[in-house]
């Protein structure tokens, strides 16, 4: 069974990583979305409700999973018996970032490869960073995110 892992902080998932996840999977037989808890960054959703939003969000995908985790994400990744690291990239800037990531990650375990999905066009502006703070100022986020995904940060947002 081939097996790759799509790392994240999905704080909060967006249409952009979504449609990464989906061709992902037309190219893997799993698909392993894995939400990293990283305590240097101060998420707005805790791993455990990004997961459930995941869950939720990619129900109708049975090859894809969700799974929490922290620590070096090669080790997730060679944990989950995964071959592969799917990473998305917007921009060159996003290209120079990942590019050290893979270099490194292949340093720590070169049995990994790291595959790089290129974002489709309509989605290479998106980040989550950006949906959140449309959404704190009381934008329209409903072009950005799944229905259920603005339902939940609309909700989050109102009690920040």
């Amino acid at each position: 069974m081939r097996r790759a892992v799509y790392p994240g902080s999905f704080d909060p998932v967006t249409n952009g990583h979504i449609d990464i996840i989906k061709r992902a999977a037309s190219q893997f037989d799993e698909v392993v979305v894995a939400v990293l808890r990283n305590s240097s960054k101060s998420a707005l959703f805790s791993a455990e409700e990004r997961v459930n939003i995941l869950c939720e969000v990619l129900k109708d995908m049975p090859s894809v999973s969700v799974r929490a985790f922290d620590g070096l994400t090669v080790d997730f990744v060679k944990e989950c018996g995964a071959i592969a690291m799917i990473r998305g990239l917007r921009a060159t800037t996003d290209f120079e970032y990942e590019m050290q990531i893979a270099h490194t990650n292949h340093e720590l375990d070169d049995s990994i490869d790291t595959v790089f999905f290129i974002t489709n066009l309509k989605y290479a502006y998106l980040s989550s960073s950006m949906v959140k703070e449309i959404a704190m100022y009381g934008g329209d986020i409903s072009k950005f995110v799944p229905p259920f995904v603005e339902k939940v940060l609309l909700e989050k947002v109102q009690n920040v």
